[in-house]
Parts: C-alpha cells; sequence; structure tokens
C-alpha cells in the first residue's frame, strides 16, 4: 500500500504543470563583434538572469532575421517582440529621428550626451504613439570620411560617389558636391569593390565591421554627429508581462543604456586603433576642412528645424543651456 501511495503521488507531482515561460524575439541589423550588439546580447542574457528564465528573449542578429528597413514594422505588428534600429534610418517615418544625425549639431562627447537629454522625452512620446515603448538609446562614434587617398580638404570630395546611410547623409553628400549612393554595412566592401562607391562616411566601428582596409587606406575623423541606435518593445507585448517580469525588462533596459554609453567611448579609441593595426592612416580632419564642415552642418541644421516644425524648436530651447553647462 506504502508503494502505491508514493507511486500515486509521485505521479501527480509529474502532472502538475511547470512554471509558465514567455519567449520573444528580438531583431538586429548589425554584426555580432559589434559593441551594440555585444550590448544587446548581455540585455538579453541579463532578462533571462533577473527573469529566473521565466522571460527568454532570442536574438537575431546582423540581419538574419529582418533587414534593418523592416525592424521597426515588424515589432510594431508583433512579429518580433523587441527590435534595435540606427533611429536616424527611420528620418522618413518622423524627422524628428532624425536628430542625432544632424551633421555638427553635436559634434563632442558633451554635446551628444546633452542632445541626448534634450531629445529624449520626444523620441520617446513619438514610438508610444506607434506601439513601442523605447527601452534604452546607444550612441555610435564619431564618424569620419575613408578614403583611397589623403583627405586634406573638401574639393576633394567633389564629383565622389559617397555612401549615404540615411536621409541626412544623402543631403550631406549632395551639399559636399557628391553624389550619395545608399549602401547596406554589409554591401560597403562589395559596393567599393564595384566602384559604386569610392567614398565612404561613417565610424570607426562601421569601418572594422567592413573590413575598410581591403579598400581604403585612409580614415579622416571629423567628429561630425554621434548617432544612436534605439532598442524597443511592442507595448502590448511589454504590458502583457506579469508586474515582475516587466520591472526585469526596464530594470535591465536601464543598465543596458549604462553599460552601452560605457562601450561605446572604449569603442570610440579601440576601433580607431583597430583601423591604424591594419595599415590605415587615421588622421584628423584639417583646421579649414573642419570649419567647412561646420558650415555644411548648420545649413542642415536650419533645414532640419523646418521639417520637424514646432518640436524641433522645442528641443533646442531644451538643448542650448544643457550644451552650455
Amino acid at each position: 500500500m506504502i508503494r502505491l501511495a508514493l507511486a500515486a503521488l509521485l505521479a501527480a507531482c509529474l502532472a502538475l504543470p511547470t512554471a509558465a515561460q514567455t519567449r520573444w524575439v528580438a531583431a538586429s541589423p548589425y554584426a555580432e563583434a559589434n559593441f551594440h550588439t555585444r550590448n544587446l546580447r548581455a540585455f538579453l542574457q541579463d532578462i533571462a538572469e533577473a527573469s529566473g528564465g521565466a522571460l527568454v528573449v532570442q536574438g537575431h542578429h546582423n540581419g538574419s532575421l529582418l533587414p534593418m528597413a523592416q525592424i521597426k514594422r515588424g515589432v510594431q505588428t508583433g512579429q518580433v517582440q523587441l527590435g534595435e534600429i540606427l533611429l536616424s534610418a527611420y528620418g522618413n517615418d518622423d524627422p524628428f529621428f532624425e536628430v542625432d544625425s544632424v551633421p555638427f549639431l553635436a559634434d563632442t562627447w558633451p554635446a551628444a550626451v546633452a542632445l541626448h537629454e534634450a531629445t529624449e522625452p520626444f523620441i520617446r512620446a513619438r514610438l508610444e504613439r506607434q506601439g513601442l515603448t523605447l527601452l534604452y538609446m546607444v550612441h555610435w562614434n564619431s564618424q569620419g570620411f575613408y578614403t583611397r587617398a589623403p583627405l586634406t580638404g573638401l574639393e576633394q570630395l567633389r564629383g565622389t560617389r559617397l555612401r549615404a546611410f540615411n536621409t541626412l547623409t544623402f543631403r550631406f553628400a549632395e551639399l559636399l558636391g557628391a553624389q550619395p549612393v545608399t549602401v547596406q554595412v554589409p554591401d560597403i566592401p562589395q559596393a567599393f569593390a564595384t566602384n559604386l562607391v569610392n567614398v565612404l562616411f561613417t565610424s570607426a566601428q562601421t569601418g572594422v565591421d567592413a573590413s575598410a582596409w581591403d579598400f581604403a587606406g585612409h580614415f579622416t575623423d571629423v567628429g561630425g554627429m554621434r548617432p544612436r541606435n534605439a532598442v524597443f518593445a511592442n507595448s502590448r507585448a511589454l504590458a502583457a508581462l506579469d508586474p515582475a517580469l516587466r520591472k526585469a525588462v526596464l530594470d535591465a533596459a536601464a543598465r543596458a543604456a549604462a553599460r552601452g554609453a560605457e562601450m561605446s567611448r572604449e569603442a570610440e579609441g579601440a576601433m580607431l586603433d583597430r583601423l591604424r593595426s591594419q595599415g590605415m592612416q587615421v588622421v584628423a580632419a584639417p583646421p579649414a576642412m573642419q570649419a567647412a564642415l561646420r558650415e555644411i552642418g548648420a545649413k542642415q541644421t536650419g533645414e532640419w528645424l523646418q521639417r520637424a516644425g514646432p518640436d524641433g524648436g522645442q528641443m533646442l530651447e531644451r538643448y542650448r543651456p544643457l550644451i552650455a553647462r
């Protein structure tokens, strides 16, 4: 009888439901070694650990699940629950998303931090209206020109085919007298090999991701801007989590924001060193060239303000005192 009772108890225990597990999917367009991707992986691992495995998010990187242009829509529709994008790549959705890619509006780290503080509420509100909850944002490194020959003045860029990655860099190329060509990061080496583009304007990190030393010998660092990646969740999916799980996600996001800021600053120097180690010449732009670039930036700031409307002006009112601190 005892054996029968124990057997019945064991069977009853085995029949008890296991703890429920929620599974999400995240899509990112960036390479595995990129610091943004490493930060995202740490964020997803943090969620799993903080939730005791009750929420598991499977990450798909390097555009393997969705390309950049489809990620935001994929999260909005619930195709995936979490996504990472270059915010300014979605300037056609809303000009305000372009703000951190306005050339030379915030071309130093202190200015980039001030711009982040001034713009975050506007960006969060816009995403919320689209069914998305902003989790965190992280800056890219400073920008520069990748060329085959040394670059000493803007006149050398006239007539070149310059790779653009959003509306603002497209316009930037036009103001430089170059022909803008839209090329995604994975396609950069092939674009140079076929002479579809012969100048690249982007960060040291992207240059490393694309093995720029295979097609360019020189990187001229100009600061320019430090665009941000935004990581967000489908608002309904987030709201459907129980409060403890939702808190685990938001707390992990706060840690990812702080960790990402450190990683971005570290990567800026490390990636420049990596370019040098591969034989590239890394230099700062001459003062006259830098001044001419800032004039172009001032023109693009004015153009952006016209597109952004009243919120653009309100943002600048917040930004100017912050940058003056």
